[in-house]
């Protein structure tokens, strides 16, 4: 009985040639990824596409031709990190206790954002062509948002906190300079304890949200800071 002959994957009727080339390309694509990624983490999304390509290895046409704006290249470099960062939120509203999940998330994301100068300018840019960047984007601020309210129902938030302080928090965050990215996280940890203090609601009987002595004493799950870190001074303009 004969036997029909098994079909060859698509890949195998291309010319070695061709192959080649895809493989050299899609080299070529993550070692600017991964490039983009680090130098965006460390200096911010104002590096210039040239410089980029310098560091990659590669021209600035073949940059181009993989990412043909700096729009681009910046959504495709933190696509990931946003779809943590939707992720951490997420965690947040699942936590049954809704002033808990809002510190938790507070916490991880100020860290993410202490580590990466990159990250916090891209989340707040408005990237109008980079559609699943700004869905994940909306996704996590409308998460934040429902659980702010969680967090004020229950008691555990400030009425008059709204989203917006929240982002001030994040880019405030980010402004962290440390010697190491060890300091910047033990830096990051302090900076949002901090926060999280001034955001959490006087307890009952103090309308006036400043409470005092006794009062202050009262708050059981205010518990001293994390360590202060020592941070070095900028250079001079």
């Amino acid at each position: 009985m004969s036997r029909h002959p098994e079909t060859a994957p698509p890949e195998a009727l291309e010319p070695l040639a061709a192959r080649e080339l895809r493989s050299d390309a899609r080299d070529n694509r993550e070692r600017i990824l991964q490039v983009a990624r680090t130098t965006f983490a460390e200096q911010g999304i104002d590096v210039p596409m040239r410089e980029l390509a310098r560091r990659a290895g590669v021209g600035p046409a073949t940059l181009y031709r993989r990412f043909p704006t700096k729009e681009a290249l910046v959504t495709e470099a933190f696509g990931e990190q946003m779809a943590t960062c939707a992720a951490i939120v997420e965690d947040g509203l699942a936590d049954a206790d809704p002033w808990h999940g809002l510190r938790t998330v507070i916490e991880r994301v100020c860290v993410m954002h202490a580590l990466d100068r990159g990250f916090t300018a891209a989340f707040v840019t408005a990237f109008p062509d980079a559609v699943d960047f700004a869905q994940e984007r909306t996704r996590a601020l409308r998460s934040l948002a429902e659980l702010i309210q969680r967090a004020k129902d229950g008691g555990g938030l400030r009425r008059d906190v709204g989203l917006d302080d929240l982002i001030m928090v994040i880019m405030a965050n980010s402004g962290i300079r440390a010697s190491s990215p060890k300091a910047a996280v033990a830096a990051s940890r302090r900076f949002a304890a901090l926060q999280i203090q001034a955001l959490q609601a006087p307890p009952s009987g103090s309308p006036s949200g400043s409470p005092s002595g006794s009062q202050a004493s009262t708050r059981a799950d205010v518990g001293p800071l994390p360590p202060a870190v020592r941070l070095p001074l900028l250079a001079a303009l």
